[in-house]
């Protein structure tokens, strides 16, 4: 797509991202980002960012393909289908299996798995990840919601920002809490000593993490802790769990490794949101996994 337009009074001191986002409504605010990092929306012909303030005058033009047909492989991934509709499904991601191709994963990701089963999927994220309106790690499994078309992409996008979808996980975690509930609100950003990991820093973004306590195990010195997310920052609960010295049992990232296990005991198991098109409230729900299960009757 190529285009320009002047930005007019009422556009002034408003953010170059921003008021792109309100010409053309079917872009997330990452999408738009995306084009400008990649000097593809110009600011009175040069290259700025996404938060620079516009002036009465200012020019922004455009010039960027749509997206690309996709070139990811569809395979038969096996992962269930909790619900489907014209416009999204939610999905039940098993454990160990990545969300959607990355440099150092090509194919057998659920991205690949939906492209098998799923006709049309949402195409705001590119080539690599349709569909995808939010992820989870790869040894976290659970519920995902998943958008068909733009439509619903831009507007469960929305919810997840304006904190009316929500997301609530269950984890098993080292140690015994002080408190029963509470809240963890911190800045995290990408560590400076290992790019692979988020750290708590006192820049980055912000993360709020609400816990409850559901059972304790005194002899293990393990407690069974609810979580719901107000943020959706990368690793956030791995991250905020490791702060408050209770690491995610298995997490051998932010944690220690356990041999029984083959990742973090994480699970999804709640998720609700409005329906974008319906408007109707959905809320589902699905029961841990038995690898989480089997792990908890050992425990004393």
């Amino acid at each position: 797509m190529k285009g320009s337009f002047v930005v007019k009074e009422y556009e002034k001191h408003k953010r170059l991202d921003v008021v792109f986002n309100e010409h053309f409504k079917d872009y997330t605010r990452s999408h738009i980002k995306t084009l400008i990092d990649n000097g593809e929306i110009l600011l009175n012909g040069k290259v700025v960012k996404a938060g620079e303030k516009l002036r009465i005058g200012d020019v922004v033009s455009f010039d960027y393909q749509d997206a690309k047909p996709l070139t990811v492989k569809s395979e038969d991934i096996e992962f269930e289908i909790v619900y489907q509709d014209s416009d999204l499904l939610v999905v039940n991601k098993p454990q160990g299996l990545v969300v959607h191709p990355c440099a150092s994963t090509k194919d057998g990701t659920l991205v690949n798995g939906l492209l098998y089963r799923i006709k049309d999927l949402s195409g705001i994220n590119g080539v690599l990840r349709p569909g995808i309106v939010h992820r989870l790690d790869k040894n976290t499994s659970g519920l995902m919601v998943v958008a068909k078309n733009d439509m619903a992409h831009v507007r469960l996008a929305k919810q997840i920002k304006d904190k009316t979808c929500h997301r609530c996980y269950i984890a098993l975690c080292e140690g015994l809490f002080k408190e029963q509930s509470g809240k963890i609100e911190t800045m995290i950003e990408r560590s400076k000593s290992d790019r692979k990991k988020m750290a708590v820093s006192d820049k980055g973004k912000l993360a709020i993490t609400n816990y409850k306590v559901i059972k304790e195990y005194p002899i293990s010195k393990m407690t069974l802790v609810e979580f719901s997310l107000e943020t959706g920052r990368t690793h956030q609960i791995r991250v905020h769990c490791k702060m408050i010295n209770h690491p995610i049992v298995g997490d051998d990232v932010y944690g220690h490794a356990d041999k029984k296990l083959k990742g973090q005991l994480l699970h999804s198991y709640k998720l609700s949101f409005v329906h974008p098109r319906t408007k109707e409230e959905m809320t589902f729900e699905i029961p841990l996994p038995d690898y989480f299960n089997e792990y908890l009757k050992h425990l004393r």
